[in-house]
C-alpha cells in the first residue's frame, strides 16, 4: 500500500516527474506538488495552489480529500494521473514551470477554469451540490 503524502510517478516524453497533493491550514488550501525526478532533493519545485474562496471549494462534503470544484461549474479529482498530466501540460504551455532551484508557487485556479472548459461534460463524474 502507499503512503498517503509519498510521491506518485508520472513519465512524460521519457521525462520522470514525482508528483503529490496536500492540504493545509489555515487558509484551507489544497495543493499539486510537481518536480522532475532527476532533481529530488535540489531541484526546482512547482506548487499549483487551489485557495479556498468565494464560488471554490478545496475540501468538504460532497468532495474527498484532493478535489476541487467551481460554484460555475467543473471539478477536478487532483488523485488522478490523467488530471496531473493535463494540469502539468498546461502549466508547461504556460511557461509556469521554475527555471531554477525553490519553489515556485502558482495560483492553479486559471488552470483549473482551462481544464474545465476543455473537459467533456457528460460522464464527467461532477457531483451536484454546489
Amino acid at each position: 500500500m502507499r503512503r498517503a503524502r509519498a510521491p506518485r510517478r508520472l513519465t512524460v516524453d521519457g521525462q520522470v516527474w514525482l508528483w503529490n497533493v496536500g492540504h493545509t491550514h489555515p487558509g484551507c488550501r489544497t495543493y499539486v506538488a510537481l518536480r522532475r525526478a532527476e532533481a529530488r532533493g535540489a531541484g526546482a519545485l512547482l506548487r499549483l495552489v487551489y485557495a479556498s474562496g468565494p464560488g471554490r471549494v478545496t475540501a468538504g462534503f460532497p468532495y474527498g480529500a484532493g478535489e476541487v470544484a467551481a460554484a460555475g461549474g467543473g471539478h477536478l479529482n487532483l488523485n488522478e494521473p490523467g488530471v496531473i498530466r493535463r494540469l502539468l501540460d498546461l502549466a508547461t504551455a504556460r511557461g509556469l514551470l521554475p527555471c531554477e532551484h525553490g519553489v515556485r508557487e502558482v495560483d492553479a485556479w486559471p488552470l483549473f477554469d482551462a481544464l474545465v472548459d476543455r473537459a467533456p461534460r457528460a460522464g464527467s463524474g461532477r457531483r451536484d451540490g454546489l
